[in-house]
């Protein structure tokens, strides 16, 4: 039995199904919802003010999927520990998970295939390549 389960989300319908397996899945586990302000993208050319815009306005989105978050485990019963961290998502996921000690992640999958998955790589995949624990992904 899983006693602590990680739930990386952003805005996606597969995140919030994600959180939604883990909320039915392990009601009796403390649940992590992490939203990772992405830094990989940069937003201008070196402006700190620039950064520091891009990772405010990624707090501001946080508070708002952190709300609908709270919203949906009320629905099950379930309070949520909420996490904002920056940095490149898979390695930023599979460090908490890992730091934490983490007992299981549970996260969405975009389901990328051929050229697009090439390119933008898979971020529930590296995840899984890179953390020991047990890893669930929901499409």
């Amino acid at each position: 039995m899983d006693r602590s389960v990680l739930v990386p989300m952003d805005d996606s319908p597969p995140s919030r199904a994600a959180l939604e397996h883990a909320l039915s899945s392990h009601p009796d586990a403390e649940i992590t919802v992490l939203y990772v302000v992405d830094t990989t993208h940069p937003v201008g050319y070196g402006d700190l003010f620039t950064l520091a815009a891009h990772t405010d306005h990624g707090a501001e989105r946080s508070e708002e999927l952190f709300e609908e978050a709270e919203q949906l485990a009320e629905e099950h019963g379930v309070e949520l520990i909420t996490v904002t961290e920056q940095g490149v998502p898979a390695r930023t996921i599979a460090g908490f998970a890992d730091e934490q000690g983490i007992d299981h992640v549970v996260m969405g999958s975009h389901c990328r295939t051929g050229v697009n998955r090439l390119f933008l790589g898979s971020v529930a995949e590296r995840v899984v390549r890179r953390t020991s624990v047990p890893v669930t992904v929901v499409p």
